[in-house]
């Protein structure tokens, strides 16, 4: 299996002023991020806009992604769906057109249980053969998943190998790690705890930031592994404020797409009901840009 490991921007799916997919804007990010260093990309994600896609607009995402990609860097494909029967159909396509993994995230509607949670990724796991991560997100899921119930479906399961933790909890993180240190791998899906994350055991960072400073979220993760800590330090430190501002702004993915086209790369408008930047957003997205000397004045 490919290992999975490092910094993952997660990327958008950039669109045309008519809302269309940017197919050819996509190929040219992902050239930008692979000469940027990234250890892999993700695609079809929440910043990716996958609900807001069609199934065939998903489908064509990943076998664009993959075919730009052609081997060079591991490519996640965000598989998540409502029903299990669909998450099934949408993560044997990832594994059929050449993806090296699948990012699941549990029902994002129906609230599901435990133990309903354990089976739907069981089963999705089970119909494919590549690596499964999964995926915690309170936020999104409005369900805060257990770290005894992902520990027990990765031990269960050989190919979920990946967990990726966006529930704010750093004592998950490092519990999920420490205690599946044998059979799963800690991946950090928040902004603001990469660093953290990657002190209690995370192996990786499935990051929205990286999709703006790709450099520096490379360099703070490689620091922090190399044991370097004062400059992971001085790097967090300078990212903290753009991972905040992500967070909290409930504007993620418009805030990604404006600082994409800030810097001249594909980005385009999101997909109705979002909708763009507020003034005062923008100037503060600029100013934030300014401090890493992406854009200038």
């Amino acid at each position: 299996m490919t290992k999975l490991k490092g910094v993952f921007p997660v990327l958008i799916t950039p669109m045309k002023e008519d809302e269309q997919v940017d197919y050819e804007g996509l190929k040219s990010n992902i050239e930008h991020f692979i000469n940027k260093g990234a250890a892999g990309i993700a695609v079809t994600g929440s910043t990716g806009e996958f609900v807001s896609l069609t199934t065939e607009e998903r489908y064509k995402v990943v076998e664009v992604a993959v075919e730009q990609v052609a081997g060079r860097v591991p490519v996640i494909a965000g598989t998540a769906a409502e029903r299990t029967a669909d998450a099934i159909a949408h993560t044997q396509q990832a594994e059929k057109a050449g993806a090296d993994a699948s990012l699941l995230i549990n029902s994002y509607y129906a609230h599901p249980k435990e133990h309903e949670i354990y089976e739907h990724f069981k089963a999705v796991a089970e119909s494919v053969k590549f690596p499964i991560m999964i995926y915690n997100n309170p936020f999104v899921s409005g369900v805060d998943i257990s770290a005894e119930t992902l520990l027990a479906v990765a031990r269960d399961v050989d190919n979920i190998t990946h967990i990726k933790e966006s529930s704010g909890d750093i004592g998950k993180a490092r519990d999920i790690a420490r205690q599946g240190k044998d059979f799963i791998k800690v991946f950090c899906g928040s902004e603001d705890l990469a660093l953290e994350s990657a002190l209690v055991g995370a192996t990786g960072w499935i990051s929205v930031s990286a999709n703006i400073v790709p450099e520096e979220t490379k360099e703070m993760y490689e620091a922090a592994e190399a044991g370097n800590m004062d400059r992971a330090w001085e790097l967090y430190d300078k990212l903290l404020p753009l991972g905040k501002f992500l967070e909290g702004s409930g504007k993620y993915v418009q805030i990604v797409k404006r600082a994409m086209e800030l810097q001249g790369l594909a980005g385009g408008p999101c997909r109705r009901p979002r909708l763009g930047l507020t003034e005062e957003e923008e100037a503060t997205l600029k100013e934030l840009l300014q401090s890493f000397e992406v854009v200038k004045n």
